[in-house]
């Protein structure tokens, strides 16, 4: 599974979500695009009070805190 990643600089929650989908990929066929929102208006708009964000298809699959088991349930 691909997913897109909308992330921001400083996030705390976005860097803990990063290290459980690394922990993730591990075990699983997760890779990812990771989306700086400060750099893109669109996404900076509509996921400024989401982030993390984690997207596959213009669906959102998860967002906020982000844990181990939420990335497992994905597969």
């Amino acid at each position: 599974m691909h997913i897109h990643f909308y992330t921001k600089p400083g996030c705390h929650l976005c860097d803990e979500a990063e290290a459980m989908m690394k922990l993730v990929a591990e075990d699983f066929p997760l890779t990812w695009t990771t989306i700086n929102i400060e750099k893109d208006d669109e996404s900076h708009e509509k996921y400024m009070l989401m982030i993390p964000v984690l997207e596959n298809d213009g669906e959102v699959l998860l967002y906020g805190s982000i844990s181990y088991v939420d990335l497992v349930d994905l597969f």
